[in-house]
Protein backbone atom coordinates (compact mmCIF):
# COMPACT_ATOMS: atom_id res chain seq x y z
CA UNK A 1 0.00 0.00 0.00
CA UNK A 2 1.16 3.42 -1.03
CA UNK A 3 2.42 6.04 2.05
CA UNK A 4 0.49 9.16 2.23
CA UNK A 5 2.02 13.10 1.63
CA UNK A 6 3.31 13.60 5.32
CA UNK A 7 1.71 16.20 7.41
CA UNK A 8 3.66 19.65 8.75
CA UNK A 9 5.08 18.97 11.97
CA UNK A 10 3.35 22.51 12.82
CA UNK A 11 -0.26 21.38 11.77
CA UNK A 12 -2.05 21.42 15.55
CA UNK A 13 -5.95 21.04 15.86
CA UNK A 14 -7.92 22.65 18.48
CA UNK A 15 -7.75 21.75 22.14
CA UNK A 16 -11.48 20.57 22.23
CA UNK A 17 -11.00 18.80 19.09
CA UNK A 18 -8.17 16.64 20.65
CA UNK A 19 -10.82 16.10 23.89
CA UNK A 20 -13.35 14.81 21.31
CA UNK A 21 -11.01 12.62 19.26
CA UNK A 22 -9.73 11.15 22.33
CA UNK A 23 -12.80 9.94 23.93
CA UNK A 24 -14.20 9.02 20.56
CA UNK A 25 -11.26 6.63 20.17
CA UNK A 26 -11.87 5.00 23.43
CA UNK A 27 -15.73 4.70 22.48
CA UNK A 28 -14.64 3.41 18.93
CA UNK A 29 -11.82 1.20 20.37
CA UNK A 30 -14.35 -0.46 23.43
CA UNK A 31 -12.69 0.94 26.19
CA UNK A 32 -16.07 3.23 26.63
CA UNK A 33 -18.84 0.70 26.21
CA UNK A 34 -22.37 1.72 25.97
CA UNK A 35 -24.54 2.99 28.50
CA UNK A 36 -20.83 4.00 30.54
CA UNK A 37 -21.74 7.25 32.44
CA UNK A 38 -18.96 10.05 31.41
CA UNK A 39 -17.52 12.94 33.67
CA UNK A 40 -19.27 16.00 34.13
CA UNK A 41 -17.83 18.54 32.19
CA UNK A 42 -16.18 20.26 35.02
CA UNK A 43 -14.50 16.66 35.95
CA UNK A 44 -13.37 16.22 32.17
CA UNK A 45 -11.77 19.56 32.05
CA UNK A 46 -9.78 19.06 34.88
CA UNK A 47 -9.01 15.65 33.78
CA UNK A 48 -8.00 17.33 30.21
CA UNK A 49 -6.14 19.85 31.93
CA UNK A 50 -7.96 22.68 30.22
CA UNK A 51 -11.24 25.02 30.85
CA UNK A 52 -14.72 23.98 30.86
CA UNK A 53 -15.27 25.99 27.24
CA UNK A 54 -13.03 22.98 25.36
CA UNK A 55 -14.59 20.33 27.29
CA UNK A 56 -17.76 21.25 27.25
CA UNK A 57 -17.27 22.18 23.34
CA UNK A 58 -15.70 18.47 22.63
CA UNK A 59 -18.97 17.20 24.14
CA UNK A 60 -21.47 19.14 22.14
CA UNK A 61 -19.69 17.49 19.48
CA UNK A 62 -19.83 14.09 20.45
CA UNK A 63 -23.31 14.42 20.94
CA UNK A 64 -23.88 15.50 17.53
CA UNK A 65 -22.43 12.90 16.37
CA UNK A 66 -24.78 10.50 18.20
CA UNK A 67 -21.69 9.11 20.57
CA UNK A 68 -22.98 10.72 23.65
CA UNK A 69 -26.56 11.47 24.66
CA UNK A 70 -27.53 13.21 28.12
CA UNK A 71 -30.67 11.49 30.40
CA UNK A 72 -32.09 12.67 33.10
CA UNK A 73 -30.82 12.15 36.57
CA UNK A 74 -27.70 9.86 35.07
CA UNK A 75 -26.09 12.60 32.95
CA UNK A 76 -23.88 12.42 29.61
CA UNK A 77 -23.55 8.36 28.79
CA UNK A 78 -21.74 6.78 26.14
CA UNK A 79 -24.79 5.36 23.05
CA UNK A 80 -22.74 3.35 20.88
CA UNK A 81 -24.88 0.38 21.02
CA UNK A 82 -24.13 -0.93 17.19
CA UNK A 83 -20.61 -0.87 18.53
CA UNK A 84 -20.12 -4.82 18.74
CA UNK A 85 -18.94 -6.13 15.67
CA UNK A 86 -20.92 -8.40 12.97
CA UNK A 87 -20.07 -12.18 13.42
CA UNK A 88 -20.32 -12.28 9.65
CA UNK A 89 -16.42 -11.20 9.22
CA UNK A 90 -14.91 -14.00 7.47
CA UNK A 91 -11.58 -15.60 7.90
CA UNK A 92 -9.27 -14.45 5.33
CA UNK A 93 -8.05 -17.76 3.14
CA UNK A 94 -4.53 -16.36 3.80
CA UNK A 95 -3.33 -15.49 7.89
CA UNK A 96 -3.20 -11.98 7.73
CA UNK A 97 -0.67 -10.06 10.24
CA UNK A 98 -1.54 -6.11 10.99
CA UNK A 99 1.74 -4.65 12.07
CA UNK A 100 0.99 -1.21 13.74
CA UNK A 101 3.78 0.98 14.96
CA UNK A 102 3.75 4.45 16.17
CA UNK A 103 5.41 6.71 18.84
CA UNK A 104 3.69 7.06 22.47
CA UNK A 105 0.34 8.39 22.36
CA UNK A 106 -0.30 8.03 18.98
CA UNK A 107 -3.69 6.15 19.13
CA UNK A 108 -1.77 2.75 17.56
CA UNK A 109 -3.28 0.44 20.59
CA UNK A 110 -6.08 2.16 20.02
CA UNK A 111 -6.63 1.40 15.78
CA UNK A 112 -5.23 -2.00 16.63
CA UNK A 113 -8.41 -2.69 19.33
CA UNK A 114 -10.99 -1.27 16.61
CA UNK A 115 -9.76 -3.49 13.83
CA UNK A 116 -9.74 -6.52 16.68
CA UNK A 117 -13.34 -5.58 17.25
CA UNK A 118 -14.48 -5.88 13.58
CA UNK A 119 -12.03 -8.76 12.10
CA UNK A 120 -11.96 -10.61 15.02
CA UNK A 121 -8.55 -11.25 15.25
CA UNK A 122 -6.21 -11.68 18.01
CA UNK A 123 -4.62 -8.81 19.33
CA UNK A 124 -1.71 -8.13 20.33
CA UNK A 125 -0.02 -5.74 22.34
CA UNK A 126 3.37 -5.58 23.44
CA UNK A 127 2.85 -3.80 27.22
CA UNK A 128 -0.26 -6.02 27.69
CA UNK A 129 1.67 -9.00 26.58
CA UNK A 130 5.12 -8.22 28.33
CA UNK A 131 4.87 -5.67 30.66
CA UNK A 132 4.01 -7.46 33.89
CA UNK A 133 7.45 -9.75 33.28
CA UNK A 134 9.52 -6.70 31.97
CA UNK A 135 8.69 -4.64 34.77
CA UNK A 136 9.83 -8.23 37.26
CA UNK A 137 12.79 -8.31 35.40
CA UNK A 138 13.92 -4.46 35.26
CA UNK A 139 13.40 -4.72 39.15
CA UNK A 140 15.83 -7.74 39.63
CA UNK A 141 17.73 -5.71 37.85
CA UNK A 142 17.80 -3.23 40.55
CA UNK A 143 16.25 -0.57 37.85
CA UNK A 144 13.19 1.34 38.65
CA UNK A 145 10.01 -0.97 36.99
CA UNK A 146 8.87 2.47 34.87
CA UNK A 147 11.84 2.49 32.99
CA UNK A 148 11.88 2.63 30.04
CA UNK A 149 15.45 5.07 28.50
CA UNK A 150 18.10 3.17 30.03
CA UNK A 151 20.95 1.28 28.76
CA UNK A 152 19.25 -1.68 30.86
CA UNK A 153 16.26 -1.73 29.67
CA UNK A 154 16.61 -0.74 25.95
CA UNK A 155 20.14 -3.23 25.20
CA UNK A 156 19.03 -5.60 27.83
CA UNK A 157 15.59 -6.29 28.13
CA UNK A 158 13.74 -4.31 25.30
CA UNK A 159 15.49 -6.71 22.44
CA UNK A 160 13.91 -10.14 24.61
CA UNK A 161 10.71 -8.17 25.35
CA UNK A 162 10.47 -8.03 21.24
CA UNK A 163 11.04 -10.94 20.61
CA UNK A 164 8.76 -12.56 22.55
CA UNK A 165 5.65 -10.51 20.77
CA UNK A 166 7.01 -11.66 17.57
CA UNK A 167 6.72 -15.04 18.58
CA UNK A 168 3.63 -14.91 19.82
CA UNK A 169 2.60 -13.78 16.42
CA UNK A 170 4.35 -16.78 14.80
CA UNK A 171 2.36 -18.92 16.82
CA UNK A 172 -0.48 -17.89 16.56
CA UNK A 173 -0.05 -17.37 12.16
CA UNK A 174 1.26 -21.26 12.51
CA UNK A 175 -1.95 -21.96 13.54
CA UNK A 176 -3.92 -20.57 10.63
CA UNK A 177 -4.99 -17.40 12.66
CA UNK A 178 -4.17 -14.12 11.55
CA UNK A 179 -3.09 -10.83 13.86
CA UNK A 180 -2.73 -7.49 14.73
CA UNK A 181 0.66 -6.68 16.46
CA UNK A 182 1.09 -3.05 18.46
CA UNK A 183 4.17 -1.59 19.77
CA UNK A 184 6.44 1.28 19.03
CA UNK A 185 8.35 -0.59 16.44
CA UNK A 186 10.57 2.37 16.03
CA UNK A 187 13.75 0.60 15.60
CA UNK A 188 12.80 -2.31 13.99
CA UNK A 189 10.78 -0.14 11.19
CA UNK A 190 13.77 1.87 10.43
CA UNK A 191 15.59 -1.48 10.08
CA UNK A 192 15.50 -2.45 6.39
CA UNK A 193 17.24 -5.81 7.21
CA UNK A 194 14.69 -6.36 10.45
CA UNK A 195 11.97 -5.55 7.97
CA UNK A 196 13.14 -7.85 5.37
CA UNK A 197 13.74 -10.25 7.73
CA UNK A 198 10.23 -10.50 9.42
CA UNK A 199 8.58 -10.19 5.94
CA UNK A 200 10.62 -13.50 4.90
CA UNK A 201 9.50 -15.05 8.24
CA UNK A 202 5.85 -14.54 8.08
CA UNK A 203 5.76 -15.70 4.43
CA UNK A 204 7.35 -18.98 5.11
CA UNK A 205 4.22 -19.31 7.16
CA UNK A 206 2.33 -18.55 4.37
CA UNK A 207 1.00 -15.39 5.83
CA UNK A 208 0.66 -11.62 4.37
CA UNK A 209 2.43 -9.12 6.22
CA UNK A 210 0.99 -5.32 6.20
CA UNK A 211 2.81 -2.65 7.63
CA UNK A 212 1.05 0.35 9.40
CA UNK A 213 2.32 3.63 10.63
CA UNK A 214 0.23 5.84 12.78
CA UNK A 215 1.04 9.53 12.66
CA UNK A 216 -0.41 12.00 15.04
CA UNK A 217 0.46 15.53 16.18
CA UNK A 218 1.84 16.76 19.24
CA UNK A 219 -0.75 17.85 21.25
CA UNK A 220 -3.17 15.09 20.32
CA UNK A 221 0.21 12.43 21.71
CA UNK A 222 0.60 14.45 24.82
CA UNK A 223 -2.83 14.25 25.65
CA UNK A 224 -2.92 10.49 24.81
CA UNK A 225 0.35 9.92 27.16
CA UNK A 226 -1.40 11.60 29.93
CA UNK A 227 -4.60 10.59 29.53
CA UNK A 228 -3.12 6.88 30.16
CA UNK A 229 -1.63 7.77 33.54
CA UNK A 230 0.95 5.01 33.05
CA UNK A 231 3.81 4.99 35.16
CA UNK A 232 6.50 4.60 32.01
CA UNK A 233 5.66 7.95 30.47
CA UNK A 234 6.36 9.77 33.70
CA UNK A 235 10.34 10.54 32.21
CA UNK A 236 8.38 11.40 28.83
CA UNK A 237 5.91 13.96 30.68
CA UNK A 238 8.14 15.45 32.94
CA UNK A 239 10.71 16.25 30.36
CA UNK A 240 8.55 16.62 27.28
CA UNK A 241 10.38 19.03 25.26
CA UNK A 242 13.87 17.22 25.31
CA UNK A 243 11.39 13.83 24.49
CA UNK A 244 9.18 15.29 21.71
CA UNK A 245 12.51 16.84 20.21
CA UNK A 246 13.72 13.56 19.64
CA UNK A 247 10.85 12.34 17.85
CA UNK A 248 10.32 12.18 13.92
CA UNK A 249 6.97 13.12 13.45
CA UNK A 250 7.34 12.52 9.75
CA UNK A 251 8.80 8.78 10.38
CA UNK A 252 8.56 6.75 7.65
CA UNK A 253 9.62 3.16 7.93
CA UNK A 254 11.72 1.33 5.67
CA UNK A 255 9.52 -0.94 4.34
CA UNK A 256 5.88 -0.69 2.00
CA UNK A 257 3.14 0.37 4.78
CA UNK A 258 0.05 2.59 5.39
CA UNK A 259 -0.08 5.46 7.03
CA UNK A 260 -2.67 6.22 9.68
CA UNK A 261 -3.04 9.63 10.79
CA UNK A 262 -4.45 9.84 14.38
CA UNK A 263 -4.27 13.73 14.28
CA UNK A 264 -6.93 15.78 15.77
CA UNK A 265 -7.89 17.20 12.17
CA UNK A 266 -7.77 13.85 10.69
CA UNK A 267 -10.35 11.55 9.59
CA UNK A 268 -11.92 9.25 12.42
CA UNK A 269 -10.30 6.65 13.29
CA UNK A 270 -12.93 4.33 13.21
CA UNK A 271 -13.52 5.32 9.40
CA UNK A 272 -9.42 4.62 8.52
CA UNK A 273 -9.93 1.50 10.24
CA UNK A 274 -12.72 0.00 8.00
CA UNK A 275 -11.08 1.11 5.04
CA UNK A 276 -7.64 -0.31 5.56
CA UNK A 277 -9.62 -3.71 6.27
CA UNK A 278 -11.29 -2.65 2.93
CA UNK A 279 -8.41 -2.84 1.49
CA UNK A 280 -6.62 -5.88 2.83
CA UNK A 281 -9.72 -7.64 2.13
CA UNK A 282 -8.80 -6.58 -2.14
CA UNK A 283 -5.41 -7.69 -1.85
Amino acid sequence: MSTPSTRPEANRGPMWSVIARTIRNEIEAGRLRHGQPLPSTRALADQFGVSVDPALRAMRELEKEGLVVTKDRVGRIVNNPDAEPSQSSATPTVPQVVLIGGYAGSGKTELGRILARRSHWPMLDKDTTTRPVVEAALEQLGVAPSDRESDVYLNVIRPTEYEALMSTMSENVACGNSAIVTAPFIRELSDRAWCERTAASISSLNAELHVVWVRCDEPTMKTYIKQRGAARDSNKLSNWDQYIASVDLNFTPAIEHTVIDNSADASPLQDQAIELLRQLADR
